[in-house]
């Protein structure tokens, strides 16, 4: 199983960020959440896209959960799948 905040890209695309999230379905189509770093030169957040597990190349450790934690737990993503 990939782990969550490691860096990633999608191998067909070469899109690329951190993974996020991970939905695991009851047929075994798993997913992941890429978020990708602000566009250079905008401060503009791009859009995170979910992935097929097969897809996902890991290319560097990445972040923890602890590293973003805040004092309260969170409430709904946003980028959450819509399947």
């Amino acid at each position: 199983m990939i782990e969550l905040g490691q860096k990633a890209e999608d191998k067909i695309t070469g899109f690329y960020g951190v993974i996020t999230g991970r939905a695991q379905y009851l047929t075994g189509c798993d997913q992941y959440c890429i978020a990708p770093p602000i566009r250079p030169g905008t401060n503009e957040v791009q859009k995170s896209e979910w992935f097929d597990e097969g897809r996902i190349k890991v290319v560097g450790p990445g972040i923890t959960a602890a590293d973003v934690a805040g004092p309260r737990p969170g409430g709904p993503n946003r980028d959450t799948p819509r399947q």
